[in-house]
């Protein structure tokens, strides 16, 4: 299936690594430009070298802290000059630190909103103008399960991810005048430098093996097994897509089937 990808523009953020660079690679093999960004320029220097060269596709990193408006600014600028439009964007962060309603402070809160909540307006703010001129654009966001099911210590995702979600659903009509559509995308257990994080933690507070751990985890998942970043990045890939130009307003749930809600 020819997803009508080639030459697309595509901004990825948080893409040095894990789900980010995931997505950034599926777009770039299916003939899409890819702008991605990353706070460390020499990982993000190294990735999108690295994107390239597996897939012949133009990649361009860009140091950015897409916690800051500055960062989401500057990110937004340098594919624009560098490509001059935006087709589509992945907002994709870092997720906010783990804790429970007790253990995160006032700048705690305000750090995760400006990182999950804000970046995602802000890159919509800046480039669907151009999307609406060209009456073609595709906007994503990767959040969580905690948008239809709270997770245990990780109150800060629970608190700002469904707002997110909120937010990208009430944008569907205004958008889809201009074709442009706006999903949202909810991982599950997806094997990223996080959540290997969590299991080894959770490893060594059982007195257990990672990979003890993980068979765990994956007995858990009805398909018995946890995801990969590619798994994930399939799924963006495809709604950013020419072929997906009726999906939009969806909440699609990439997890193996764990949730058991049924909306």
């Amino acid at each position: 299936m020819d997803l009508g990808l080639t030459g697309k523009v595509a901004l990825v953020g948080a893409a040095s690594k894990g789900i980010g660079r995931a997505c950034a690679q599926g777009l770039a093999a299916e003939g899409a430009k890819v702008v991605i960004c990353s706070r460390k320029q020499d990982e993000i220097e190294t990735a999108a070298a690295e994107i390239a060269a597996a897939t012949g596709a133009e990649v361009h990193g860009v140091a950015a802290d897409l916690g800051t408006a500055e960062g989401v600014a500057g990110f937004v600028a340098a594919g624009q000059s560098r490509f001059g439009q935006i087709d589509i964007v992945v907002c994709n962060t870092g997720g906010p630190p783990m804790g429970g309603f007790w253990d995160v402070d006032d700048a705690a809160w305000q750090e995760a909103f400006e990182l999950v909540q804000m970046s995602a307006i802000r890159l919509i703010r800046a480039t669907v103008p151009g999307m609406r001129e060209r009456q073609w654009g595709r906007i994503l966001t990767v959040q969580s399960r905690s948008v239809k099911e709270p997770l245990d210590n990780l109150i800060l995702s629970n608190g700002i991810r469904p707002s997110v979600a909120g937010i990208f659903k009430s944008l569907v009509a205004d958008l889809a005048k201009d074709q442009i559509t706006i999903n949202t995308v909810l991982p599950g257990t997806i094997m990223s430098a996080r959540i290997t994080a969590g299991l080894t933690a959770r490893a060594e507070k059982a007195g257990i093996t990672l990979e003890e751990q993980a068979a765990q985890v994956a007995a858990s998942i009805p398909l018995k097994r946890i995801g990969s970043t590619e798994d994930l990045a399939n799924a963006i890939v495809f709604l950013a897509s020419e072929r997906a130009s009726y999906i939009t307003g969806t909440v699609l749930q990439v997890d193996g089937g764990t949730l058991k809600s049924i909306v």
